[in-house]
Parts: C-alpha cells; sequence; structure tokens
C-alpha cells in the first residue's frame, strides 16, 4: 500500500510559508525603527543649527537676546521662561493662526556669569510632541559685554 505524500507537502509549504512571514515581520519592525531614529536624529540636527545661528547672534549683538532672536523670527517672552522664538513644521517660520500650535521652540534663558563683564544664557531648542515638551539640544553661550567708553 502506498501512501499519498502530497499532506506532507502542503505542511511543508505552509511551514516555509510562516517562515518567510515572520522574517518579514521582523524586517519591517526594523525598517520602521531605522525610519524614527532617522527622523528623530534629523530634528536634533536641525535644533543644533539653530541654537548655533542663536548663540552667534547673541554674541554678535553683545548679549541683546530681543535683538538677536529677532532676526530669526517673532520673539516672544514668558516669565521663568526667557525670551523664545516658535516655529512650524521642518522649522519654517510659524504664524499663528489660532488652530495649529508651533512644532519646535528656540529658547533663550539668561544667566548669571558670576564675572562682571561676562554675559551668559542658555540656548535651548525643543520640540513638542503631544502637547509635551521634549528638549532637543542645548548649549550655553558667552559674550563680553560691552560698556560705554567716555
Amino acid at each position: 500500500m502506498r501512501r499519498d505524500k502530497t499532506p506532507l507537502l502542503l505542511m511543508e509549504q505552509l511551514v516555509t510559508l510562516l517562515v518567510f512571514a515572520l522574517a518579514a515581520a521582523v524586517c519591517l519592525r526594523a525598517f520602521v525603527t531605522a525610519d524614527g531614529l532617522s527622523r528623530s536624529m534629523a530634528d536634533r540636527e536641525q535644533a543644533a543649527i539653530h541654537c548655533q545661528n542663536a548663540a552667534e547672534l547673541l554674541k554678535q549683538k553683545a548679549g541683546d537676546i530681543p535683538a538677536a532672536l529677532g532676526e530669526l523670527g517673532d520673539v516672544g517672552q514668558r516669565e521663568g521662561f526667557g525670551y523664545f522664538v516658535s516655529y512650524g513644521e521642518g522649522w519654517s517660520e510659524f504664524v499663528p493662526d489660532g488652530v495649529r500650535t508651533s512644532s519646535y521652540t528656540l529658547q533663550v534663558q539668561p544667566l548669571d556669569s558670576g564675572v562682571p563683564g561676562l554675559g551668559k544664557a542658555q540656548v535651548t531648542a525643543y520640540g513638542w510632541e503631544k502637547s509635551t515638551m521634549k528638549e532637543l539640544f542645548s548649549l550655553e553661550v558667552a559674550w563680553r559685554e560691552v560698556t560705554g567708553r567716555g
């Protein structure tokens, strides 16, 4: 009596298909994770560039924070938060319309350097995720304060 090998062949093909489906799912998850990390690093890179630009402008303007940030966009000030500039998606100019909220915020908080004639500030870039502020990049900047001569 001969046995038919068709059920065994079907079972073998089903197991092979299951293995390939599992491998595809693992690869898809890895690609999604890599894409998320790539986007996160791009945000951090842009935050670093904007923080460095703000720091250079602060040095150039001898610590005049509103004047320095005024070159980057509309400057706001909040007690305890310091000065800030808001940005839209992709670090574009943010125009408040009452509907959309900003995606990124660049903050400059004046600090006490403890040294006469030396100004200091903390420049920090934040990203907004579901109305929660997440720090992307931060640096301290110092400049020599110019006094009137006469």
